[in-house]
C-alpha cells in the first residue's frame, strides 16, 4: 500500500502536517543466535526496528505482521507483547517533510518466522541482523525498545517506556 493510500496518508490529506497522535506496533524478530533484525529507514537514514502505523479496522497485532511482511518480506508468527512506547519525548518526531506525530506502540517480540530479510519496500534502504552488543546508529526510540527487550527477557515484566 503507498503511503498516500494509508489511513495517515489520508489524514495527512486532510490536516497538514499538524501533530497526529498515532498507534502503532514494532517488533522485534530474534534468531537463535541471538541477533535482531533492523531496517536502515529511508526518511531519517538511522536504523529501527521494522513495525508501523495500524490501519482503519487493524488491530495492532496485524498491523505488525502486515508492517513485518511489507517491510522485510519475512512471515512472522507466535508474537508476543512485551512492551509499550508511548514516552512523548521519545516517541514524537518530526519528519523530514515536516510531519509531526506522536507515536503510542505497543512492541512485540518472536523468534518464529520464515522467509529471507529483503529490502521489500521504499521505506527501508537496507535490513541486516545485528547482534545487541553492536547494534548501528538507530533512532532512540527504537534503541529504548530494544533495550526494554533486553530488560524484558530478564525479568518477564511488561516494559513501559
Amino acid at each position: 500500500m503507498s503511503f498516500a493510500d494509508s489511513y495517515l496518508g489520508r489524514l495527512r490529506a486532510l490536516i497538514g502536517d499538524r501533530l497526529v497522535l498515532m498507534p502503532g506496533a514494532r517488533i522485534v524478530i530474534e534468531r537463535d543466535d541471538g541477533r535482531i533484525l533492523l531496517q536502515q529507514r529511508t526518511d531519517f537514514g538511522l536504523w529501527g526496528l521494522p513495525g508501523g502505523s495500524a490501519e482503519e479496522g487493524e488491530g495492532l497485532e496485524t498491523a505488525v505482521l502486515r508492517e513485518t511482511a511489507e517491510e522485510t518480506g519475512l512471515i512472522v508468527r507466535d508474537v508476543e507483547p512485551f512492551g509499550f512506547g508511548c514516552d512523548p519525548q521519545y516517541e514524537t518526531f518530526v519528519f523530514p517533510n515536516g510531519d509531526q506525530v506522536q507515536f503510542f506502540a505497543l512492541m512485540f517480540y518472536t523468534r518464529s518466522f520464515e522467509g529471507e530479510a529483503a529490502v521489500t519496500d521504499d521505506e527501508s534502504g537496507a535490513v541486516g541482523w545485528f547482534a545487541v552488543d553492536a547494534l548501528p546508529e538507530m533512532l532512540p526510540n527504537m534503541a529504548r525498545s530494544i533495550e526494554a527487550y533486553q530488560r524484558f527477557k530478564k525479568t518477564g515484566k511488561f516494559q513501559m517506556i
